[in-house]
């Protein structure tokens, strides 16, 4: 189980846009994550170059956490907003919940929920 302290680490980094950072810093090497309904994607080190990509794909990113961050046990949940900046200038948002597994203060498990028609506005 995770301590209030890391959780709050956690986020205030992925909120200060660091998203490489926080899941270098944060996620177990083993870690996974899925989008939506999606594939699992696995390990660390590919999920942080995923991340990298992604990022390095658009101009500027903006991360705001909405609400409180919730913890139960070995189980957290955090609802953002991003505001992606492209190349061309556009700015698109998008809104999704985090459903986090941790072992002890590593993220093991994380699950994105958002509706995917909110990037294509």
């Amino acid at each position: 189980m995770p301590s209030l302290a890391t959780l709050q680490a956690f986020a205030d980094t992925v909120e200060s846009n660091d998203h490489v950072g926080a899941i270098q810093k944060f996620y177990a090497s083993d870690a996974r994550t899925q989008e939506n309904d999606g594939e699992w994607r696995v390990g660390r080190d590919d999920l942080a170059a995923r991340e990298a990509a992604i990022l390095a794909s658009v101009s500027a990113v903006k991360t705001t956490r909405l609400g409180p961050l919730l913890l139960d046990g070995d189980h957290s949940a955090i609802c953002w907003r991003f505001e992606f900046t492209g190349k061309d200038g556009r700015v698109r948002s998008m809104e999704e919940v985090a459903w986090q597994t941790w072992r002890g203060e590593e993220l093991i498990e994380e699950r994105f929920f958002y509706d995917p028609q909110q990037m294509k506005r």
